[in-house]
């Protein structure tokens, strides 16, 4: 029932682990996948190993978390023997492999997609980090000219689906997504963190996180993705992954009839376990069997 099909490639259901989430090793991504997951996600790797913030890194807060986690990870060439790894259990559960890249322009861009193309089935542009600093990120999400060009330089080497994860701290996210759409990007991820936000400790006078600000996520941020996947969906005509405060089936369901084609899950991992792929997985199956619908019925329905 809850099969989908994007880019030529059949998902055995559209809810997705997304990046920065489990992802740090195979071993995790292994885990996702064995609790339902029909993809997942990897934690954003570049060119070179990256430390990342110093700790605190996350707080919660009302409604989700503040993270700055500064990108960490053991770059794309040692990552990649962790794919390696799992690569042929992940077969034989028939999840497939998103693969979150970053870099401060296009030439790191592509330098990574080369890489990691052979061990992935999509790869994720990561250009809307909101606390990445040092020109990475949402430097370069929030302008369309550098968007454009880090799509292109990857469309150029990649044989794969590239799809492009957006920020919604721009003007005109519309703008933004017709962008990348007119350089080749296959679809659209949306959205990324918001903010970025901060937290001060009343008590020592200073900022909780190391980086004194970070993105916010979590449940509270969900309307806001909402309303950027109506527009975005409104505007380009690739499949579009909804992400942002997704906790249950009903929060997917609803991200699909403002138009997603699938979702992704992050923070939700952390309110409802592990498992919580299968419970929107069983919750979306239940809301459609219960009203004799399908996923291609209700994909858009809000803006019909």
């Amino acid at each position: 029932m809850l099969k989908t099909k994007l880019w030529n490639i059949e998902f055995k259901n559209p809810v997705f682990l997304a990046a920065g989430v489990m992802g740090e090793t195979g071993s995790a991504l292994k885990r996702m996948a064995k609790n339902g997951a029909g993809a997942v996600c990897t934690k954003s790797v570049g060119i070179e190993k990256k430390e990342g913030h110093k700790n605190p890194t996350m707080v919660e807060v009302e409604g989700g978390f503040l993270n700055a986690m500064g990108l960490p990870n053991p770059g794309v060439e040692e990552y990649i023997l962790e794919l390696e790894r799992i690569k042929s259990e992940m077969k034989r559960m028939n999840v497939k492999i998103i693969g979150s890249i970053y870099g401060k322009n296009e030439t790191e861009f592509q330098k990574v997609a080369e890489n990691l193309i052979p061990h992935v089935d999509v790869l994720e542009l990561n250009i809307s980090c909101p606390h990445a600093g040092g020109g990475y990120g949402s430097s370069i999400g929030q302008d369309k000219c550098l968007s454009k060009n880090v799509v292109s330089a990857v469309k150029s080497v990649s044989d794969i689906p590239v799809i492009v994860k957006l920020t919604p701290n721009v003007t005109d996210i519309k703008e933004i997504s017709n962008s990348v759409v007119n350089a080749g990007a296959d679809g659209i991820v949306a959205i990324n963190t918001l903010g970025p936000g901060m937290v001060i400790d009343i008590e020592s006078k200073k900022p909780v996180l190391a980086n004194k600000f970070g993105g916010m996520s979590g449940k509270a941020i969900k309307p806001i993705a909402v309303k950027n996947v109506y527009d975005i969906c409104s505007t380009v005509e690739v499949p579009v992954i909804g992400v942002g405060g997704i906790t249950t089936g009903y929060d997917a369901i609803e991200f699909m009839m403002a138009g997603a084609s699938g979702v992704q899950v992050g923070t939700g991992v952390y309110y409802r376990g592990y498992d919580i792929f299968q419970k929107i997985n069983q919750e979306i199956e239940e809301f459609l069997k219960n009203r004799d619908l399908n996923l291609k019925d209700i994909i858009g329905i809000s803006r019909k």
